[in-house]
């Protein structure tokens, strides 16, 4: 894994700042956010986000007593799912950097009912505080592209994947070439119009936008995860490719 220092740039949606700026700056983002994540969520998407992640846990491969980590798990609702895929004798814990998410999501999942069988963790995609070749599943959706060493936090995935075990990635992607005029206008001229009016803060929709295009494409994140030590890699295309599922073995 590569190591870094305060001095590195990164994006920050369309800006350059510092690696450490960007971690407190999408910290910011989502503390803003979380009281009103879920509905934003169903209003961007006009609820299609829950038919992205239905196709994502149907493919998670999970049995009764097996292991499972929702990586910036947020609001819980992969691991809310997860849950009832290890049943009772498995483990799902949800692993976030936002405490203010983590907080959503425990008072989320208890009014299911199934909270108690939920661990959470506050944690950094890019330093995970697990033993390697613990967990038969990792998720992570809608995440990766705040992370500011993907190529760090895809080798941390390997990692505390079991043998055998796989990670399924959910996130935006780049669509189909006849769907991109449209996309762009609605994503630019639309969702931070709607981040203003329902969670009082348009520009972290519009960092989240911005943040969107300058996730890597399908065959480069396809590209990174092998890079990572992921085996059998490939990608689904969702919604003319405005969403990706990537998974990746290890072996």
């Amino acid at each position: 894994m590569s190591g870094r220092t305060s001095e590195e740039s990164t994006d920050f949606g369309y800006q350059r700042v510092s690696t450490t700026e960007k971690t407190r700056r999408v910290r910011g983002v989502f503390e803003s956010v979380a009281p009103r994540y879920d509905l934003m969520n169903d209003v961007m998407s006009g609820g299609l986000h829950r038919l992205w992640k239905r196709f994502a846990l149907a493919r998670t491969g999970l049995r009764p007593g097996m292991r499972a980590l929702d990586l910036a798990g947020g609001t819980g609702d992969l691991a809310r799912v997860l849950a009832r895929q290890v049943g009772k004798r498995g483990e799902v814990v949800l692993a976030d950097i936002n405490a203010a998410m983590l907080v959503e999501g425990r008072a989320k999942l208890l009014d299911t009912g199934l909270g108690g069988r939920i661990a959470f963790t506050l944690a950094n995609a890019e330093a995970l505080p697990f033993t390697g070749n613990h967990f038969d599943c990792l998720t992570i959706s809608f995440g990766l592209r705040n992370v500011t060493d993907k190529p760090r936090a895809l080798a941390e995935m390997q990692r505390v994947l079991a043998p055998g075990g796989r990670a399924l990635i959910l996130e935006f992607s780049r669509p189909h070439a006849p769907l991109r005029g449209a996309y762009d206008a609605y994503s630019f001229g639309v969702l931070p119009k709607l981040g203003r009016w329902i969670a009082h803060d348009e520009d972290s929709y519009r960092y989240l936008v911005e943040s969107i295009r300058r996730h890597p494409p399908q065959a480069e994140l396809e590209a990174m995860m092998a890079a990572a030590g992921f085996e059998r890699v490939r990608h689904y295309n969702l919604t003319g490719g405005i969403v990706a599922l990537h998974m990746g073995w290890k072996l």
